[in-house]
Protein backbone atom coordinates (compact mmCIF):
# COMPACT_ATOMS: atom_id res chain seq x y z
CA UNK A 1 0.00 0.00 0.00
CA UNK A 2 1.07 3.34 -1.01
CA UNK A 3 -0.33 6.43 0.46
CA UNK A 4 1.37 10.03 2.25
CA UNK A 5 1.97 10.30 5.67
CA UNK A 6 1.79 13.74 5.94
CA UNK A 7 0.11 16.16 8.26
CA UNK A 8 -3.29 16.74 7.68
CA UNK A 9 -4.49 20.46 6.76
CA UNK A 10 -6.52 22.02 9.30
CA UNK A 11 -9.80 23.58 7.72
CA UNK A 12 -11.80 24.30 10.97
CA UNK A 13 -12.35 27.95 10.40
CA UNK A 14 -12.95 27.90 6.93
CA UNK A 15 -15.58 24.77 7.50
CA UNK A 16 -17.06 26.41 10.55
CA UNK A 17 -17.86 29.99 8.19
CA UNK A 18 -19.44 27.14 4.92
CA UNK A 19 -21.58 24.83 7.00
CA UNK A 20 -22.54 28.41 9.01
CA UNK A 21 -24.05 29.80 5.58
CA UNK A 22 -25.47 26.23 5.36
CA UNK A 23 -27.10 25.67 8.03
CA UNK A 24 -28.12 29.28 8.88
CA UNK A 25 -31.59 29.34 10.33
CA UNK A 26 -32.27 26.29 11.06
CA UNK A 27 -32.26 26.32 14.99
CA UNK A 28 -31.59 22.89 15.48
CA UNK A 29 -28.09 21.57 17.29
CA UNK A 30 -25.55 19.93 14.91
CA UNK A 31 -25.63 16.15 15.30
CA UNK A 32 -22.36 14.00 13.53
CA UNK A 33 -23.68 11.45 11.12
CA UNK A 34 -21.02 8.57 12.52
CA UNK A 35 -18.28 8.16 15.05
CA UNK A 36 -15.69 9.03 12.79
CA UNK A 37 -17.17 12.11 11.37
CA UNK A 38 -17.21 13.35 15.20
CA UNK A 39 -13.24 12.61 14.89
CA UNK A 40 -12.19 13.04 11.87
CA UNK A 41 -14.90 14.65 9.35
CA UNK A 42 -16.45 16.77 12.07
CA UNK A 43 -14.99 19.84 10.40
CA UNK A 44 -18.04 19.97 7.95
CA UNK A 45 -19.99 16.99 7.31
CA UNK A 46 -22.50 17.03 9.75
CA UNK A 47 -25.74 15.71 9.74
CA UNK A 48 -28.79 18.06 9.27
CA UNK A 49 -31.90 18.48 7.18
CA UNK A 50 -30.81 18.65 3.77
CA UNK A 51 -27.12 18.23 4.24
CA UNK A 52 -25.01 15.10 4.00
CA UNK A 53 -28.02 13.05 5.13
CA UNK A 54 -28.57 11.07 1.69
CA UNK A 55 -24.75 10.72 1.88
CA UNK A 56 -22.97 6.90 2.53
CA UNK A 57 -21.34 7.24 5.31
CA UNK A 58 -19.42 4.57 7.67
CA UNK A 59 -16.69 4.81 10.17
CA UNK A 60 -14.30 1.68 9.63
CA UNK A 61 -13.33 -0.39 6.34
CA UNK A 62 -16.70 -2.62 5.26
CA UNK A 63 -16.14 -5.92 3.94
CA UNK A 64 -17.94 -7.62 0.70
CA UNK A 65 -19.24 -11.03 0.18
CA UNK A 66 -17.16 -13.23 -2.87
CA UNK A 67 -14.73 -9.84 -3.04
CA UNK A 68 -11.00 -10.63 -1.86
CA UNK A 69 -9.47 -7.41 -1.27
CA UNK A 70 -6.34 -7.01 -3.55
CA UNK A 71 -3.74 -5.02 -1.02
CA UNK A 72 -2.07 -3.84 -3.84
CA UNK A 73 -4.87 -1.16 -4.51
CA UNK A 74 -4.46 1.89 -2.24
CA UNK A 75 -7.83 2.30 -1.83
CA UNK A 76 -11.14 0.89 -3.05
CA UNK A 77 -14.83 1.71 -2.27
CA UNK A 78 -18.45 0.86 -3.67
CA UNK A 79 -21.44 2.89 -2.81
CA UNK A 80 -25.12 2.79 -3.15
CA UNK A 81 -26.37 5.84 -3.88
CA UNK A 82 -30.03 5.12 -3.51
CA UNK A 83 -29.75 3.69 -0.38
CA UNK A 84 -27.92 6.01 1.13
CA UNK A 85 -25.06 2.44 1.84
CA UNK A 86 -21.46 1.77 1.82
CA UNK A 87 -21.25 -1.62 -0.11
CA UNK A 88 -17.42 -2.22 0.53
CA UNK A 89 -14.81 0.41 1.58
CA UNK A 90 -10.99 -0.46 2.13
CA UNK A 91 -8.82 2.22 3.39
CA UNK A 92 -11.34 4.89 1.79
CA UNK A 93 -9.42 7.77 4.50
CA UNK A 94 -6.04 7.29 3.47
CA UNK A 95 -4.14 9.87 2.02
CA UNK A 96 -3.26 9.32 -1.28
CA UNK A 97 -2.68 11.00 -4.58
CA UNK A 98 -5.91 11.21 -7.33
CA UNK A 99 -4.22 11.71 -10.68
CA UNK A 100 -6.21 12.93 -13.48
CA UNK A 101 -9.60 11.76 -10.88
CA UNK A 102 -8.98 15.60 -9.75
CA UNK A 103 -10.87 16.88 -12.77
CA UNK A 104 -14.11 15.70 -11.17
CA UNK A 105 -13.46 18.37 -8.63
CA UNK A 106 -12.57 20.87 -11.68
CA UNK A 107 -15.56 19.69 -13.42
CA UNK A 108 -17.90 20.30 -10.34
CA UNK A 109 -16.63 24.14 -10.07
CA UNK A 110 -16.54 24.46 -13.37
CA UNK A 111 -20.60 23.59 -13.83
CA UNK A 112 -21.45 25.38 -10.92
CA UNK A 113 -19.75 28.72 -11.87
CA UNK A 114 -19.16 28.67 -15.63
CA UNK A 115 -21.57 29.13 -18.26
CA UNK A 116 -21.14 26.34 -21.21
CA UNK A 117 -22.03 28.43 -23.87
CA UNK A 118 -19.38 31.34 -23.23
CA UNK A 119 -16.96 30.77 -26.01
CA UNK A 120 -13.21 30.37 -24.32
CA UNK A 121 -10.39 31.62 -26.31
CA UNK A 122 -7.20 29.22 -25.25
CA UNK A 123 -3.62 30.79 -23.63
CA UNK A 124 -0.03 29.77 -23.74
CA UNK A 125 0.12 28.80 -20.24
CA UNK A 126 -2.63 26.27 -21.69
CA UNK A 127 -0.98 24.09 -23.59
CA UNK A 128 2.69 24.57 -21.48
CA UNK A 129 2.89 20.72 -21.16
CA UNK A 130 5.44 17.97 -21.47
CA UNK A 131 5.22 16.50 -24.86
CA UNK A 132 3.80 13.07 -23.05
CA UNK A 133 1.47 14.38 -21.07
CA UNK A 134 -2.57 13.96 -21.94
CA UNK A 135 -3.84 16.79 -23.83
CA UNK A 136 -6.76 17.28 -25.94
CA UNK A 137 -4.27 19.05 -28.72
CA UNK A 138 -5.02 22.70 -28.12
CA UNK A 139 -3.51 25.45 -29.85
CA UNK A 140 -2.97 28.96 -28.18
CA UNK A 141 -5.55 31.35 -29.63
CA UNK A 142 -8.48 28.62 -30.37
CA UNK A 143 -11.70 29.50 -29.67
CA UNK A 144 -14.04 26.53 -28.69
CA UNK A 145 -17.29 26.90 -25.92
CA UNK A 146 -17.06 25.60 -22.82
CA UNK A 147 -19.02 22.63 -22.84
CA UNK A 148 -16.71 21.70 -25.52
CA UNK A 149 -13.59 22.02 -22.86
CA UNK A 150 -15.95 19.98 -20.28
CA UNK A 151 -15.89 17.05 -22.76
CA UNK A 152 -12.29 17.22 -23.46
CA UNK A 153 -11.59 17.39 -19.55
CA UNK A 154 -13.91 14.69 -18.51
CA UNK A 155 -14.00 12.18 -21.55
CA UNK A 156 -10.17 12.57 -22.97
CA UNK A 157 -8.96 13.76 -19.75
CA UNK A 158 -7.13 16.54 -21.30
CA UNK A 159 -4.76 18.71 -19.48
CA UNK A 160 -4.70 21.59 -21.56
CA UNK A 161 -8.84 21.74 -20.96
CA UNK A 162 -8.14 21.67 -17.42
CA UNK A 163 -6.31 24.79 -17.52
CA UNK A 164 -8.30 26.38 -20.09
CA UNK A 165 -11.52 26.00 -17.86
CA UNK A 166 -9.47 27.33 -15.04
CA UNK A 167 -8.24 30.39 -16.47
CA UNK A 168 -11.73 31.09 -17.92
CA UNK A 169 -13.78 30.21 -14.82
CA UNK A 170 -11.86 32.51 -12.09
CA UNK A 171 -9.51 34.09 -13.88
CA UNK A 172 -6.31 32.01 -12.94
CA UNK A 173 -5.61 29.06 -12.27
CA UNK A 174 -4.66 29.88 -8.59
CA UNK A 175 -7.37 31.44 -7.80
CA UNK A 176 -9.63 28.69 -9.58
CA UNK A 177 -7.36 25.72 -7.36
CA UNK A 178 -8.60 28.24 -3.91
CA UNK A 179 -12.49 27.49 -5.12
CA UNK A 180 -11.39 23.94 -6.01
CA UNK A 181 -10.60 23.29 -2.32
CA UNK A 182 -12.99 25.69 -0.86
CA UNK A 183 -15.81 23.84 -2.87
CA UNK A 184 -14.22 20.21 -1.67
CA UNK A 185 -14.14 21.55 1.92
CA UNK A 186 -17.67 22.26 1.74
CA UNK A 187 -19.05 18.91 0.13
CA UNK A 188 -17.16 17.56 3.45
CA UNK A 189 -14.13 16.32 1.38
CA UNK A 190 -11.61 17.73 4.03
CA UNK A 191 -9.12 15.38 3.85
CA UNK A 192 -8.52 16.92 0.10
CA UNK A 193 -5.81 19.93 -0.41
CA UNK A 194 -5.29 20.32 -4.75
CA UNK A 195 -2.80 22.51 -6.05
CA UNK A 196 -3.68 21.73 -9.62
CA UNK A 197 -7.11 21.52 -11.99
CA UNK A 198 -6.03 18.63 -13.97
CA UNK A 199 -3.64 16.41 -11.34
CA UNK A 200 -0.37 15.58 -12.43
CA UNK A 201 1.71 15.05 -9.69
CA UNK A 202 2.41 17.56 -6.72
CA UNK A 203 3.63 16.45 -3.11
CA UNK A 204 0.94 18.90 -1.91
CA UNK A 205 -1.44 17.67 -4.02
CA UNK A 206 -3.68 14.84 -2.16
CA UNK A 207 -7.32 13.48 -1.65
CA UNK A 208 -9.09 10.06 -0.25
CA UNK A 209 -11.08 7.65 -1.55
CA UNK A 210 -13.92 8.74 -0.04
CA UNK A 211 -13.37 12.75 -0.89
CA UNK A 212 -13.56 11.27 -4.36
CA UNK A 213 -16.93 9.69 -3.93
CA UNK A 214 -18.30 12.94 -1.88
CA UNK A 215 -16.73 15.24 -5.16
CA UNK A 216 -18.01 12.29 -7.48
CA UNK A 217 -21.61 12.12 -5.90
CA UNK A 218 -21.93 15.93 -5.90
CA UNK A 219 -20.83 15.76 -9.80
CA UNK A 220 -23.56 13.44 -10.63
CA UNK A 221 -26.86 15.51 -9.12
CA UNK A 222 -25.89 17.20 -12.16
CA UNK A 223 -27.53 15.52 -15.26
CA UNK A 224 -24.84 17.81 -17.52
CA UNK A 225 -22.39 15.77 -15.94
CA UNK A 226 -23.80 12.23 -16.36
CA UNK A 227 -24.57 13.55 -20.27
CA UNK A 228 -20.73 13.82 -20.72
CA UNK A 229 -19.12 11.12 -18.89
CA UNK A 230 -21.74 8.28 -20.61
CA UNK A 231 -20.87 9.37 -24.27
CA UNK A 232 -19.11 7.13 -26.31
CA UNK A 233 -17.04 10.88 -28.47
CA UNK A 234 -17.82 13.75 -28.84
CA UNK A 235 -17.18 16.30 -31.58
CA UNK A 236 -15.20 19.52 -30.89
CA UNK A 237 -15.44 22.01 -33.58
CA UNK A 238 -12.32 24.22 -32.76
CA UNK A 239 -11.39 27.45 -34.43
CA UNK A 240 -7.92 28.90 -34.73
CA UNK A 241 -6.37 31.97 -34.02
CA UNK A 242 -6.40 32.66 -38.23
CA UNK A 243 -10.40 32.18 -38.19
CA UNK A 244 -9.65 28.51 -39.51
CA UNK A 245 -12.07 25.59 -38.42
CA UNK A 246 -11.30 22.40 -37.27
CA UNK A 247 -13.23 19.27 -35.71
CA UNK A 248 -11.27 16.70 -33.24
CA UNK A 249 -13.21 13.85 -32.04
CA UNK A 250 -12.33 13.15 -28.11
CA UNK A 251 -12.80 9.32 -27.09
CA UNK A 252 -13.40 8.35 -23.26
CA UNK A 253 -10.41 7.07 -21.17
CA UNK A 254 -12.12 4.40 -19.43
CA UNK A 255 -12.31 0.97 -21.10
CA UNK A 256 -15.81 0.20 -20.16
CA UNK A 257 -17.02 3.26 -22.24
CA UNK A 258 -13.85 2.34 -25.50
CA UNK A 259 -15.56 -1.09 -25.51
CA UNK A 260 -11.68 -2.73 -24.49
CA UNK A 261 -13.18 -4.16 -21.45
CA UNK A 262 -16.18 -5.70 -20.96
CA UNK A 263 -18.71 -4.62 -18.40
CA UNK A 264 -19.71 -6.79 -16.07
CA UNK A 265 -22.89 -9.18 -16.77
CA UNK A 266 -25.77 -7.21 -14.74
CA UNK A 267 -23.76 -4.05 -14.48
CA UNK A 268 -24.01 -1.05 -16.93
CA UNK A 269 -21.14 1.54 -16.21
CA UNK A 270 -22.06 4.99 -17.59
CA UNK A 271 -18.87 6.48 -17.31
CA UNK A 272 -16.44 8.31 -15.18
CA UNK A 273 -12.71 9.55 -14.52
CA UNK A 274 -9.95 7.52 -14.88
CA UNK A 275 -6.14 8.81 -13.51
CA UNK A 276 -2.45 7.55 -14.05
CA UNK A 277 0.43 8.47 -12.87
CA UNK A 278 3.31 6.90 -11.16
CA UNK A 279 3.10 8.00 -7.96
CA UNK A 280 -1.08 7.33 -7.99
CA UNK A 281 -1.07 4.11 -9.59
CA UNK A 282 -4.13 3.05 -12.06
CA UNK A 283 -7.23 4.68 -10.62
CA UNK A 284 -11.05 4.94 -12.28
CA UNK A 285 -14.15 6.15 -10.52
CA UNK A 286 -17.33 5.42 -12.07
CA UNK A 287 -20.78 5.90 -12.23
CA UNK A 288 -22.68 2.17 -12.45
CA UNK A 289 -26.38 0.89 -12.46
CA UNK A 290 -28.03 -2.33 -11.90
CA UNK A 291 -30.99 -3.48 -14.19
CA UNK A 292 -33.31 -1.35 -12.24
CA UNK A 293 -31.21 1.17 -13.20
CA UNK A 294 -30.61 1.99 -9.24
CA UNK A 295 -26.95 4.35 -9.13
CA UNK A 296 -23.80 3.16 -7.47
CA UNK A 297 -20.35 4.38 -7.67
CA UNK A 298 -17.39 2.77 -7.66
CA UNK A 299 -13.44 3.62 -6.87
CA UNK A 300 -10.52 1.60 -7.10
CA UNK A 301 -7.58 3.54 -6.60
CA UNK A 302 -3.81 2.74 -7.16
CA UNK A 303 -4.00 -0.49 -9.17
CA UNK A 304 -0.74 -1.71 -11.02
CA UNK A 305 -1.76 -1.73 -14.35
CA UNK A 306 -4.94 -0.83 -16.29
CA UNK A 307 -5.25 -4.63 -16.74
CA UNK A 308 -5.53 -5.03 -12.96
CA UNK A 309 -7.53 -1.56 -12.27
CA UNK A 310 -10.51 -3.15 -14.54
CA UNK A 311 -10.03 -6.96 -13.17
CA UNK A 312 -10.32 -5.14 -9.58
CA UNK A 313 -12.96 -3.17 -10.45
CA UNK A 314 -15.45 -5.69 -12.35
CA UNK A 315 -15.02 -7.96 -9.71
CA UNK A 316 -16.46 -5.26 -6.87
CA UNK A 317 -19.44 -4.29 -9.34
CA UNK A 318 -20.18 -8.20 -9.78
CA UNK A 319 -19.95 -8.92 -6.16
CA UNK A 320 -21.67 -5.43 -4.82
CA UNK A 321 -24.18 -5.17 -7.56
CA UNK A 322 -25.01 -8.02 -8.95
CA UNK A 323 -28.24 -9.87 -6.86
Amino acid sequence: MKCINKKKICVLTALVLTTGSLLGGCGQAKTYATDYEKTQYNKSLVKSDGFAKDLCVTNTNVELANYTTDENLHAAGLFDISNAQVLYGDRLFDQIYPASTTKVLTAYVALKYGNMDDIVTVSENAVNFDADAQVCGLEPGDKLTMYDLMNGLLLYSGNDAAIAIAEHVSGSVDAFVNQMNEEARALGATHTNFVNPHGLHEEDHYTTAYDLYLMFNACCKDQRFIDIISQTSYNANITNSAGELRTVVWEPTNYYSTGVTQMPDGVRVLGGKTGTTDEAGSCVILYNQDMTNAPYISVVMGADSKEQLYADTSELLTAGIVK
